[in-house]
């Protein structure tokens, strides 16, 4: 159990250490967030807008920039975590790859990568949080914390599963991008007015956008949406553990050993020559 804890907390000690080197990532939490959502605040209009909320079954009125500074903080969070998690697992492949393959457990080198996640999640969500409430206090700032969260480690998961599976930087930068802008262009009542379409239930933030708008003019609790944000980060960590075991396992095993006839010696064959 002790030599288990050691290798966790190694692994995960590296993969935190990976964040702090990543300046890009850092520099965007500190002004991306504050610079995205202040914009909203001086930008975007505040007449009332329709929302329909299916957590509780109901159409509210709520004033567009306030819905839009959530859905801002909701695609901060969700790019600059995502981009995080893909560029730290990306570059660390190889290194995790020789590690695995030397006999380093890769369900450590797993769980590690999800702790880092967990703790750079909550840390940029609350730093969204805590900039939303210089210009607006939302109903329950505990409970849209916990939306980001959701948000946020949907694509930290997305993150991780395409590091996993894509071979290039650029592609999976292009990815994260898009699927942000998507899913953000879709749900925002301001940009979209059909944006109570069946369609914004597949989204991997719509959990995260329905709670994060009751957390912002309710006094509810959607509990169930605020499931569906780790339901998509557990199927992307499904996705990379998959790929990553794929990647790290031996093709060596069963492979012949060149030789007479190409044929493997074991430990029984006599030494050649002889």
């Amino acid at each position: 159990m002790r030599r288990a804890w050691t290798r966790y907390s190694t692994a995960t000690l590296y993969a935190l250490t990976e964040h702090l080197r990543n300046r890009l990532a850092l520099v965007l939490v500190v002004f991306f967030v504050p610079v995205w959502i202040t914009l909203v605040y001086l930008v975007i209009t505040d007449v009332d807008v329709r929302f329909y909320l299916r957590a509780s079954e109901q159409q509210i009125t709520v004033d567009g920039n306030d819905v839009s500074k959530i859905s801002g903080a909701v695609n901060a969070v969700t790019l600059i975590v995502g981009f995080m998690m893909f560029i730290v697992t990306f570059r660390s492949t190889g290194f995790d790859q020789r590690l695995a393959m030397a006999g380093y457990p890769r369900l450590h080198l797993l769980l590690a990568k999800l702790t880092a996640l967990l703790v750079a999640s909550a840390l940029v969500c609350a730093y969204a949080v805590a900039v939303i409430c210089v210009y607006w206090v939302p109903e329950q700032p505990v409970l849209l914390w916990t939306a980001l969260l959701g948000a946020a480690l949907a694509f930290g998961g997305l993150g991780v599963a395409l590091a996993a599976v894509l071979r290039g930087e650029l592609e999976g930068m292009f990815a994260i991008i898009m699927l942000s802008i998507i899913d953000m262009g879709l749900q925002n009542p301001v940009s979209n007015p059909a944006s109570d379409s069946d369609i914004v239930r597949y989204l991997p933030t719509y959990g995260a956008m329905q709670s994060g708008v009751t957390a912002g003019f309710l006094d509810t609790t959607p509990v169930l949406h605020l499931f569906l944000g780790p339901l998509w980060f557990l199927c992307a960590v499904v996705v990379a553990g998959t790929a990553f075991r794929l990647r790290t396992r031996d093709r060596r095993i069963g492979l012949p050993a060149p030789g007479f006839g190409g044929r493997r010696r074991t430990p029984r064959d006599p030494p050649l020559g002889t």
